[in-house]
């Protein structure tokens, strides 16, 4: 598992338990606990912590933006897995450094995490939701949309071969 990857996972275990608890959960405790427990010898764990506080920090916006995207669905409604799938992707999306984390690459991480974690309808509801906020933020110039990296001659072989 690429180590971003484990480290999303981290993240949204933390997360996970801390929303499953009411937020009354001791955030750091639980940040320090699963980062030993989930990803002993990670190479950046303060990735994981700056993830996590930054999504509480924003919790407000990305839970409102959620309710404004998928207004049928109330964010106390939709299961814990998925709204904190979104919260992460999102929280990449209207929060980091594109440079480090490329849009593109962070939609389709939540709809990795979300095939691994979620529910059967899960990495569709997750796509659904944050390319929505996605092409808003082009819309808006917040983002600039970046062409999907052209494929390898071993991928486009690997293609063939499926």
């Amino acid at each position: 598992m690429a180590t971003r990857h484990l480290i999303r996972t981290i993240v949204l275990q933390s997360l996970y338990e801390w929303d499953f608890y009411k937020k009354n959960a001791d955030l750091s405790q639980v940040i320090t606990r699963n980062i030993d427990e989930f990803g002993p010898g990670i190479d950046e764990p303060q990735f994981v912590v700056n993830m996590v506080t930054g999504i509480v920090e924003h919790l407000k916006e990305l839970d409102e933006t959620i309710t404004r995207v998928a207004p049928e669905w109330p964010v106390e409604q939709i299961a814990i897995i998925d709204r904190n799938v979104l919260r992460i992707g999102l929280y990449e999306l209207m929060f980091a450094d594109h440079e480090e984390v490329p849009p593109r690459v962070a939609i389709n991480e939540a709809i990795e995490v979300a095939k691994a974690y979620g529910g059967v309808n899960s990495p569709k509801f997750i796509n659904g939701v944050l390319g929505t906020v996605y092409k808003e933020l082009i819309e808006s110039g917040k983002l600039v949309d970046t062409p999907k990296p052209e494929k390898t001659e071993e991928e486009k072989d690997e293609e063939k071969s499926e």
